[in-house]
């Protein structure tokens, strides 16, 4: 399994810029929570800040939403492979806002709901290309979760998992049996990669 990859923010601080899974593009991102169906958590780089931007100016503008709508709609895109954190997708709705390509909107409830406004409408309609390619990569990110997490896969790992567990947790394993077994799941992590 490749290692995460670390780097160094302006406050010296490990930002790490992909998940446990390994999915991601260097320099294309914001650091967002992620989850997977099991509960486990990772770290994502799905899209920058401007991107994000986009993608719910596009949900807002297919119908008014509010910000839990918005983090259910990108979730349910990527087939529940990317949910992005409420404090990643309210300051986006503050800067739209701002911006002038949302407004709020009167809403039953204590949900505020924003709408598309012209100005939103024109942006999107002057980055149809960069629009498309981001809901492009949603539909990517769906295609990669439907085909890890197959029912099969889903088996296969969970045997893997109650063997270690059966085997090394006996009391006196010797080293020797750890390091094979390491040995072992390495060598298949190795031919899945050649298939």
């Amino acid at each position: 399994m490749r290692s995460s990859h670390h780097h160094h923010g302006h406050d010296g601080s490990h930002r790490h810029h992909f998940g446990r899974r390994g999915f991601g593009r260097p320099g294309h991102g914001w650091e967002g929570d992620a989850s997977d169906r099991s509960g486990g958590r990772g770290r994502h780089r799905v899209f920058d800040s401007s991107e994000l931007r986009l993608v719910l100016l596009k949900l807002i503008a297919d119908e008014p939403r509010h910000g839990y709508e918005l983090i259910r709609a990108i979730e349910d895109l990527t087939g529940g492979r990317y949910v992005p954190s409420p404090g990643m997708i309210y300051p986006t709705l503050t800067m739209l806002d701002e911006m002038g390509h949302i407004a709020a909107t009167k809403s039953e409830g204590a949900r505020k709901s924003f709408a598309v406004t012209p100005d939103g409408t024109a942006h999107l309609v002057e980055r149809k290309a960069e629009v498309d390619a981001l809901f492009a990569r949603l539909a990517e990110l769906a295609g990669l979760q439907e085909r890890t997490d197959s029912a099969p896969v889903r088996r296969a790992m969970n045997n893997l998992r109650e063997a270690l567990i059966h085997r090394l947790g006996r009391e006196g394993v010797q080293k020797q049996t750890v390091h094979d077994a390491v040995a072992i799941i390495d060598e298949a992590a190795q031919r899945i990669e050649r298939l």
